[in-house]
């Protein structure tokens, strides 16, 4: 064979192949495991998708928690999906806060260990959630896609609702998606009553406490393969003691978070898995330096040292 047929016959091998690499994810499919999409469920399509996220490692010793969510997706219209969540999560803690004493994750406040070195275990439903996404512009038909995003959860001692702005952008015929994040969450946790409080105080007694979370969230994925993406993701967290968080006073922790994303989607279902670590960039506003933060990462209840997310999704 001669070298200008070889040479014909790769050249017809790249163009043939290259619809495969330009053929977007299936439509509804997350590419990350933090930062949401405008990508939805056509009009009737369902999607059942298990999620598993690990937080792990405290300032020392021994710290697992792991949140288990079980959903369910619906395409109302092509432009708004609806879903249902069961919530659920269990932990073990052991001389885990920055002053050697077992300190529980925020997800099961309203226990306290036997004593401050005691270990910790537990296990807990979470509560149900409702989620509703409402796309306003598609990434494949307008400059941008955007999406508004509304999820309130009911528990045995938590209520919360998340409400989101959803933006993404889509390069390079869409092998190449960045999305962006803004999320405001709100939450009630019922809380005992804490008996080395003022006895006039809220504290003291059985109470619901409030709180705020603000993040902002930023990622990038490619596709570098037929069905398979890679990318990075980005999490700036910012905490709150109240609902009203514009207030002077109100910010207790700030803390950033990035790592690496993969993701491939087959025909039918869905494999994510997204790997986040704690950059030492963190803040507590709320006690005296050095308060929660150790070697410049805060380890409050809702803050861990590392975050592992696993996704796995089959539409119907």
């Amino acid at each position: 064979m001669s070298r200008r047929v070889k040479i014909r016959g790769l050249a017809a091998m790249v163009v043939m192949g290259w619809p495969l690499l330009s053929v977007p994810a299936r439509a509804g499919e997350p590419l990350f495991g933090y930062i949401y999409t405008t990508d939805l469920l056509p009009a009737g399509k369902v999607e059942a998708e298990q999620w598993l996220t690990g937080r792990l490692g405290k300032a020392g010793g021994d710290f697992s928690l792991w949140q288990g969510r079980t959903e369910v997706e619906y395409g109302l219209t092509d432009n708004l999906q609806i879903a249902a969540y069961a919530n659920y999560a269990w932990t073990h803690a052991r001389q885990d806060g920055v002053d050697g004493n077992t300190a529980v994750p925020e997800t099961f406040a309203e226990y306290t260990p036997a004593s401050d070195t005691a270990s910790f275990h537990g296990t807990k439903y979470e509560g149900t959630s409702v989620e509703l996404i409402w796309r306003l512009l598609s990434p494949y038909t307008d400059p941008i896609g955007l999406a508004l995003y509304v999820e309130p959860l009911v528990g045995p001692k938590t209520r919360e609702l998340e409400s989101r702005l959803i933006v993404q952008k889509n390069f390079l015929d869409d092998q190449l998606v960045v999305a962006a994040n803004v999320t405001v969450e709100q939450e009630l946790r019922r809380l005992n009553g804490d008996p080395d409080a003022d006895p006039l105080s809220n504290d003291a007694s059985e109470h619901w406490d409030h709180e705020t979370d603000v993040n902002f969230g930023l990622a990038a994925s490619y596709r570098f393969a037929p069905n398979w993406y890679a990318g990075v993701e980005f999490q700036n967290e910012r905490e709150f003691s109240n609902f009203h968080f514009w207030t002077s006073g109100s910010a207790t922790n700030v803390a950033y978070y990035a790592g690496p994303t993969i993701h491939y989607g087959g025909e039918r279902f869905f494999v994510n898995l997204t790997y986040l670590e704690q950059l030492p960039f963190a803040q507590d506003l709320a006690n005296p330096s050095p308060g929660f933060v150790k070697s410049g990462r805060t380890y409050a209840d809702d803050f861990e040292k590392r975050r592992l997310r696993l996704k796995v999704g089959v539409t119907f």
